[in-house]
């Protein structure tokens, strides 16, 4: 039987750091789970953070010219971190972008949305590794990160159970939705390069 391709896509786990004594700011754990050949890592997790989903989103619109993109939730002055409304909001409509990017394969084909989904590379890094201006490819770039920490994923509305026969289980949360943890996958080990050398 031949499975169906799926990618799945999750924005969660806001958390807060303060740059220096006036300014803060937000960053978003981005947790990828797909069988799509597209991607060379089936799984993995990286943080970013409202600039660079709209980095993310400019670079798109300026190679795809004419095409329609999905908008990005609004920049408000008066977004508050302490606020969970906002959070959440924002929160919400940064998945929507994201997959909405990864349903169109055009988008999909951009070497950027695969850095920007699977390395911990800064903005300035992924731009210069798209243009072949680092030792790194782009495949290496991504090999280079392994996922930051244990994360379970949370089981898609469509598909409420996924079980293989190597181990994959999904748990009860006390909210009574379900997560998913595959072994095969995380490990408390695993570690991510943060900022990888260049020449």
């Amino acid at each position: 039987m031949i499975e169906e391709e799926f990618v799945s896509v999750w924005v969660q786990d806001p958390q807060f750091h303060k740059d220096d004594f006036w300014h803060t700011h937000i960053d978003y754990e981005i947790c990828l789970h797909t069988n799509s050949m597209c991607f060379r890592k089936k799984t993995s997790c990286v943080r970013r953070q409202y600039s660079e989903f709209v980095w993310l989103r400019q670079r798109l619109q300026d190679n795809a010219m004419l095409m329609y993109l999905p908008k990005l939730p609004p920049w408000n002055p008066f977004f508050s971190l302490n606020n969970p409304y906002q959070v959440n909001q924002r929160m919400k409509g940064l998945q929507e972008f994201l997959e909405t990017v990864l349903q169109d394969p055009l988008l999909l084909s951009d070497s950027r949305v695969h850095l920007f989904l699977q390395s911990q590379l800064s903005v300035t890094k992924m731009e210069a590794c798209v243009l072949g201006q680092t030792r790194y490819t782009v495949a290496q770039a991504i090999q280079m990160c392994s996922d930051c920490h244990r994360t379970r994923f949370p089981v898609e509305k469509s598909r409420k159970e996924y079980c293989d026969s190597n181990g994959e289980s999904s748990c009860e949360n006390c909210d009574g939705s379900l997560t998913i943890r595959d072994r095969r996958f995380f490990s408390r080990e695993s570690s991510c390069d943060q900022e990888h050398t260049e020449p």
